[in-house]
């Protein structure tokens, strides 16, 4: 870990077209009540991708980049060792996620990203 106590390994890729958004809806979904994480396995042993979602329901701009901004941080600093090479991830953000403590925002994307209940 370097000075700065932040992590570092490797990141998972983005997901930044509309039609990968897509095409992951029709893979696995895993329900929370902080967010839903949609699973699609690709069938090749590259780098995991994810991608993250917070619909106008949730706030204003304001309220869904916060939402965001934490999940990201989430998956950067924790949740990326979860992902297994060969998936994509859309991460469906829900405004419950600005009301919790982050350590348990990690714990729950975590459990989520492996699969367990």
């Amino acid at each position: 870990m370097p000075a700065t106590g932040k992590p570092v390994g490797p990141n998972p890729k983005r997901l930044l077209k509309r039609a990968d958004f897509l095409a992951v809806r029709r893979g696995e979904k895993r329900r929370g009540r902080l967010f839903l994480v949609e699973v699609l396995d690709r069938g090749d042993d590259l780098a995991p991708r994810v991608g993250y979602t917070v619909t106008k329901k949730v706030g204003n701009a304001v309220v869904r980049n916060r939402v965001r901004r934490r999940l990201r941080e989430a998956v950067r600093t924790q949740s990326a060792d979860d992902m297994a090479p060969g998936n994509d991830y859309v991460i469906v953000g829900r405004e419950d996620v600005l009301a919790i403590p982050f350590g348990q925002l990690k714990a729950e994307l975590s459990r989520r990203l492996r699969g367990t209940r």
